[in-house]
Formats: C-alpha cells, sequence, structure tokens
C-alpha cells in the first residue's frame, strides 16, 4: 500500500510540476512573421531608397511581437526560409531596420544561424 501511495504522490508531483513550468514556445507563427513581412518582399527584391510605409509598419510590428527567444528563433528560421526562397537584394535586407528606424531581432538574411540568436 505504502509503494502505491508514493507512485500517485511522484505523479501528483510531475503533473504540478508540468503545469508550473513556463513553456518556452514560441508565441509568434511563421504566418504572423510572412504577414507582417510581406509588405517589403518588392522592396528587397529590386527596390531603391526608403522602404514603403507598410514594409517598415510591418518591420515594426514583427519587432514588438519577437520578444522573447523562443518568438526570435521563430521568426528567425521563418524569415530564414523566406529569404532562401526569394533571394533578397543583401544590401537591402541588411539596412531595412535602419531604413525603416527600427531594431529587428532577428538580420533578413538566407544565411543567418538562427541557433545562435537569444
Amino acid at each position: 500500500m505504502n509503494s502505491s501511495r508514493v507512485v500517485v504522490s511522484a505523479i501528483a508531483a510531475l503533473i504540478m510540476f508540468l503545469f508550473l513550468t513556463p513553456k518556452s514556445e514560441a508565441a509568434i507563427s511563421c504566418s504572423d512573421v510572412l504577414k507582417d513581412l510581406r509588405p517589403c518582399v518588392n522592396y528587397l527584391k529590386s527596390g531603391s531608397g526608403k522602404p514603403p510605409t507598410a514594409c517598415c509598419s510591418g518591420a515594426s510590428a514583427l519587432a514588438s511581437a519577437a520578444t522573447s527567444t523562443a518568438d526570435k528563433k521563430t521568426a528567425c528560421g521563418c524569415i530564414k526560409t523566406a529569404a532562401q526562397k526569394m533571394n533578397p537584394n543583401s544590401q537591402l535586407a541588411q539596412a531595412l531596420p535602419t531604413n525603416c528606424g527600427i531594431t529587428l531581432p532577428v538580420p533578413v538574411s538566407p544565411n543567418v544561424d538562427c541557433s545562435k540568436i537569444n
């Protein structure tokens, strides 16, 4: 009988631990990231000068949304995959945050190592 009480107590403690442990899952999704940066696609492929207002608004929304490390890593992976497919102008991509007057938590690059994002 005592061993069954110990097992039940251990399982109860484990369940409580799982419910009380903060999750490190990203709250942001690739669809969020792509929605925010979609207005930047034409600019990043063949633009010049300042990015369109809608692009900067989207980039700013992404910067505000990607706050946790998990969010930043998720955003990084989404951006990296999209950049590999669309092949952006690297100078425009690198200058996007500065040209929009913001700080993006991840670079817009097909070559970024997302495991190094904190």
